[in-house]
């Protein structure tokens, strides 16, 4: 075996905003990657609009950069618990991983679950203490944090025994202390060199390739991207495609690139070591493994946790299906296509067929792994309509016994509002775990079952005043608990007849509760367009028009009086759902409905089931 001592494969690890990609930013600037005058954007590596908006990584990316004639390949990767699945493939292709911890918040709950990924796959990880110019900041605390978590993770000695390095990602400066920071990140690329393994590579075996991550050329057609575990790959060579049920495909590789700086480079020959992406077969899938036509056996797939929430997604159904999206894209067809083809990349999803031809059950990791496909697709042109979110159940192989997901919760608050908090989840029933105070601020920890936290979010930022914060991490599996799944506090407005919201009949009504729509809004029979004040839900008319007189109103008395509604975003809409609503989901609108529209056959089918209960 032989080591090349020209390269570096690195992944950089962290908690959701704890500067992963800022931090990246500051290397690609000090690599000299960009010419001097080069005006360039915050968060370079996010460069899908929903990253952008949403200020959060949300896919991989890979990159590399050039210190002192050594090539280091870097993978982005996500910080938040819904996106592990993203996490968990990447962390394949490298050698070593930078474990960014903030130097205030200390070790967080994604922390602990990429750490441990990390850690199974014998890693070498440096500690890279982040943001340590902010107020309050504890460096040392923070690192014996970060060291007692290696040894609850049953890290090895020497993997206990990391490098650590202190930074200021925004600023592009490092330093071995944290008093003593230089004016760049020379000490970061100088720590990654010595510390993180060079690849152990032989040249002369037959190449081997795991696809971990897919894109899409308009020009180049399907490109798989993965690191070289052997030999040699050049273009135009003939190569067998092994997917991970042993099925065998002939190909050519057409494209080879390799990764420098922000983009790729096509070259002719890559050696073993390196993170590579080709092109040249029409169907490539992650896990399918690219080798040497004499091979037989394909590499070990790639293995994620299971989801533990799903939700059902079928063609809109409702009065105005059609209007807006793409004509064509409604059908139950497309929607199916366009679903298979998500799992082809996004792993740690799984798509089934429904009840009906046109229903698709779709399970993710939560409700925003969920909500970020839901966005995509809508943007993409696509209408349709999704269910309430539900977990997933599943039976203990050993004694028979229903499981079910169970959630580590991690709060945020000011000591003024920890009884707020105690308050809401002791009605969910969350285990308190732990509970710390410093300098104001309250730390809870809590275990509470996935189907005790859907919904809940929206109810903790308006409780906080938008001010706590709230992460969760998946725990584990546990005997499904006797309290019963929470149902919404407050029951739905619903429009009992087609037609266009006016200010009269909505200043009329609003004293019933507060409505989700301003006037001029067309409605149909059986949508929601508000939340009653009662427990149960309401028809009303918001097409009512005021009776014409003579006497002539001035136009500030028709809205006088009438509250501005309430503006829902995709995940309040998600959050907000009851077991018998859907989300109408289109290209430029969100609409709350009832599952069964006609306001009698409803009030029937609610009879039917409390009859049904009732004997």
């Amino acid at each position: 075996m032989l080591q090349r001592d020209d390269i570096r494969n690195i992944a950089i690890i962290a908690h959701v905003d704890h500067g992963k990609t800022t931090l990246v930013d500051g290397m690609l600037k000090q690599a000299k990657v960009f010419r001097e005058n080069q005006q360039t954007a915050e968060r370079i590596l996010d460069s899908n609009d929903l990253e952008r908006e949403r200020g959060i990584t949300i896919l991989a990316k890979n990159t590399a950069v050039t210190w002192h004639d050594v090539k280091i390949n870097i993978v982005d990767t996500p910080g938040h618990a819904d996106f592990g699945g993203e996490v968990e493939r990447v962390l394949n292709m490298v050698d070593g991983a930078l474990l960014l911890v903030d130097a205030v918040e200390g070790p967080m709950p994604q922390t602990r679950f990429v750490l441990r990924k990390a850690l199974m796959l014998g890693l070498r990880v440096i500690v890279v203490i982040n943001k340590v110019d902010r107020p309050y900041a504890r460096p040392e605390d923070a690192l014996n944090e970060t060291f007692d978590l290696f040894i609850e993770l049953g890290a090895s000695d020497e993997q206990a025994d990391f490098p650590v390095v202190y930074a200021v990602g925004l600023d592009g400066r490092a330093g071995l202390t944290p008093d003593d920071l230089t004016d760049d990140l020379g000490p970061l690329f100088e720590t990654i060199i010595k510390e993180v393994p060079a690849p152990q590579i032989d040249d002369d075996a037959l190449p081997r390739l795991l696809v971990t991550t897919l894109e899409y050329d308009n020009y180049k057609g399907q490109i798989g991207i993965g690191r070289l575990h052997s030999g040699v790959l050049r273009r135009g060579m003939q190569v067998t495609r092994i997917t991970p049920q042993g099925e065998r495909q002939n190909g050519r590789l057409e494209y080879l690139f390799t990764f420098h700086n922000l983009t790729k480079v096509e070259v002719d020959e890559v050696r073993a070591g390196d993170i590579l992406a080709f092109g040249g077969f029409e169907e490539i899938n992650i896990s399918d493994t690219i080798a040497h036509p004499e091979i037989s056996e394909a590499l070990p797939p790639i293995s994620v946790e299971e989801p533990t929430v799903r939700m059902t997604f079928g063609v809109n159904t409702s009065p105005f299906a059609g209007r807006e999206g793409k004509t064509g894209w409604g059908t139950s067809r497309r929607l199916r296509q366009r679903l298979i083809e998500e799992i082809r990349h996004n792993v740690a999803l799984r798509v089934q067929d429904g009840e009906s031809a046109d229903r698709f059950i779709v399970s993710g990791r939560g409700e925003l792994h969920l909500g970020i496909l839901i966005e995509n697709m809508r943007r993409e042109g696509y209408e349709f309509d999704v269910s309430k979110p539900e977990v997933i159940f599943r039976e203990d192989p050993d004694t028979g016994e229903t499981l079910e997901p169970v959630e580590e919760v991690h709060i945020e608050v000011a000591d003024e509002m920890a009884g707020t908090v105690f308050e809401l989840m002791g009605e969910r029933h969350g285990s308190m775990l732990d509970m710390r105070s410093e300098s104001g601020t309250t730390y809870i920890k809590y275990l509470i079952p996935t189907r005790l936290l859907i919904g809940f979010r929206t109810h903790f930022v308006r409780a906080t005043s938008g001010l706590g914060q709230m992460h969760t991490l998946f725990a584990g599996y546990e005997p499904v608990a006797a309290y019963p799944t929470p149902q919404r506090q407050f029951g739905s407005l619903v429009a009992d007849q087609a037609g266009t919201s006016t200010a009269y009949a909505l200043v009329n009504a609003q004293q019933r509760g507060s409505f989700f729509i301003p006037p001029g809004t067309e409605v149909y029979e059986g949508m929601v367009v508000g939340e009653h004040i009662r427990a149960d839900d309401l028809a009303i008319n918001v097409a009512k028009a005021k009776h014409l007189t003579n006497h002539r109103a001035k136009p500030s008395e028709t809205t006088s009086g009438l509250t501005p509604p309430r503006n829902l975003s995709l995940d309040d809409c998600i959050e907000f759902l009851a077991e018998d609503e859907l989300l109408e989901v289109t290209p430029t609108s969100l609409r709350l409905r009832k599952r069964i529209l006609n306001n009698e056959e409803r009030l029937k089918d609610v009879k039917r089931k409390k009859a049904l209960v009732e004997g």
